[in-house]
C-alpha cells in the first residue's frame, strides 16, 4: 500500500466515523449555511492533506479533532479581521443582555442551533464545548486545544454554569 492509499484510507475512516462531529464544530463557526459548507470542505481538505504527515503519536480523533480545531479557528480569525465582531469572555455572557438577532437563529425550534447561538464565546471556549458535546474527554481536548487538562475541566464547568443559567431564563428570549 502506497503513502497515497494510507492517506485516502485514514481519509475515508475520519470522514466517515467523525463527518458528523466535523459538520457540529463548522456550525458552531459558522450561521450561514453556505460559508457553513465551504468551511466544512476546508475542514475536510485540511485532513485529506494531514494524514500525508500523519505518524500515530497521537490518537487518530485527537488529530482529526486538532486539524479541524485549528482549520476552525483560524477561519474565526480571517471572518473577524476588518469586522466589529466581539466575542464575549466567559465571565461577560452570563450578564450580557441577548441579541435580536437571535430569534431567526431559535426558529429552527432545535436545542444545538440555539446553544450555537448562545455560544458567543471567544473562538477558543467555543471549541472546548463542542468538542466536550461531542464526547471528547478533557485530557483530549487539552491535547487538541494545548491546554491543561484542569483548565479544560474548569472552563468546561464555568460553561455549563454559563449555559444553564441562560437556559434556565426559558423561552426564545431567554437566549
Amino acid at each position: 500500500m502506497d503513502r497515497t492509499e494510507s492517506q485516502d484510507e485514514l481519509y475515508q475512516k475520519a470522514a466517515q466515523e467523525y463527518g458528523a462531529a466535523l459538520a457540529r464544530m463548522a456550525h458552531a463557526c459558522e450561521a450561514d449555511p453556505d460559508l457553513r459548507r465551504d468551511l466544512t470542505q476546508e475542514i475536510h481538505l485540511a485532513l485529506w492533506r494531514s494524514f500525508a504527515n500523519f505518524n500515530g503519536r497521537c490518537s487518530l480523533r485527537t488529530w482529526i479533532y486538532r486539524v479541524a480545531h485549528n482549520v476552525a479557528t483560524s477561519y474565526v480569525v480571517r471572518q473577524t479581521r476588518g469586522k466589529r465582531i466581539a466575542f464575549l469572555a466567559l465571565e461577560e455572557a452570563d450578564t450580557r443582555a441577548p441579541g435580536e438577532d437571535v430569534e431567526t437563529s431559535a426558529d429552527r425550534n432545535q436545542v444545538l442551533d440555539r446553544l450555537f447561538v448562545l455560544i458567543q464565546l471567544d473562538p477558543l471556549d467555543r471549541q472546548v464545548i463542542v468538542a466536550y458535546l461531542d464526547g471528547l474527554d478533557a485530557e483530549s481536548i487539552a491535547e487538541i486545544t494545548g491546554l491543561s487538562a484542569a483548565r479544560v475541566w474548569n472552563k468546561i464547568h464555568d460553561i455549563k454554569r454559563v449555559l444553564a443559567r441562560r437556559f434556565s431564563r426559558g423561552g426564545r428570549h431567554a437566549l
